[in-house]
């Protein structure tokens, strides 16, 4: 970061291609459009290239990132597409029926995913998908570790019941 502060270019290309998929991927959660996490992560690498200076190295250069996605997909306007930024791709499988009842197994998973507020399936992309600690996350959401726990309890909670109306309980299909 202290380089990136002092104007080196390469490192900030280093920087972006260890992080730039992460982050995209986050905010394409958060704001359920393409286009618009590709807008909001040039805001958040700009902010980076201009704040590098500031970087205090708590918390980690991950949360930093995240967090400031976070902010700048919150402050976005609220889109919603039909397809979710994990949109179910079937594996190439030797037997067709299997491959579709697990990208329908997919789908359904995305969809109920989806249907989470944003708060708790901030907190289960987080602790799941990026593997954060529940300290990372609360940093990066502003909020207090207890709080992180309790989310990550109603957000499981929640997500067994909507699998459960759909069809699909924790054995599988």
């Amino acid at each position: 970061m202290r380089r990136i502060a002092g104007g080196d270019r390469l490192a900030m290309r280093v920087l972006f291609g260890r992080h730039h998929l992460r982050v995209h991927r986050f905010v394409c959660g958060m704001v359920r459009d393409g286009v618009g996490a590709d807008d909001i992560l040039d805001d958040v690498f700009f902010e980076v290239w201009q704040q590098a200076g500031r970087f205090d190295g708590h918390p980690s250069v991950s949360a930093w990132l995240l967090g400031m996605a976070r902010q700048k997909a919150l402050g976005a306007r609220p889109r919603r597409s039909t397809a979710g930024p994990d949109a179910a791709v079937a594996d190439e499988v030797d037997d067709p029926a299997i491959g579709a009842q697990e990208a329908n197994r997919d789908a359904v998973l995305q969809h109920c995913l989806g249907a989470l507020s944003n708060e708790h399936r901030g907190v289960t992309d987080l602790v799941y998908y990026h593997e954060k600690s529940v300290e990372d996350v609360a940093q990066i959401m502003g909020a207090p570790a207890n709080t992180i726990k309790t989310r990550m309890y109603q957000a499981r909670k929640k997500l067994s019941e909507l699998l459960a109306a759909a069809g699909i309980d924790r054995g599988g299909p």
